[in-house]
């Protein structure tokens, strides 16, 4: 009988310890929060490969526009040219 009745009554340092969890916790936990949005966003954000294959993709789609384009229009001063030969 003697071990239920100490187990049950919590000893000064067992509770002084349980305080001290507690206060760390409350201090550490916004730090915790910051910790996990960082890693989040790093998780998130566009790396340099990323980026450079996109601006990759739209240089090359612009000059395909612009050699699709010069080649009509010199094609085009071409035959206007042989046009006036005549």
């Amino acid at each position: 009988m003697g071990r239920k009745d100490a187990s049950s009554a919590r000893t000064p340092v067992d509770q002084y310890r349980k305080q001290i969890g507690k206060q760390d916790y409350k201090k550490t936990r916004p730090m915790l929060k910051a910790t996990r949005l960082k890693a989040e966003a790093k998780k998130t954000a566009l790396g340099i490969k990323e980026v450079s294959l996109v601006l990759a993709a739209i240089l090359i789609f612009l000059l395909a526009c612009y050699a699709f384009f010069y080649l009509n229009l010199s094609e085009d001063l071409d035959l206007e040219l042989d046009q006036d030969e005549n």
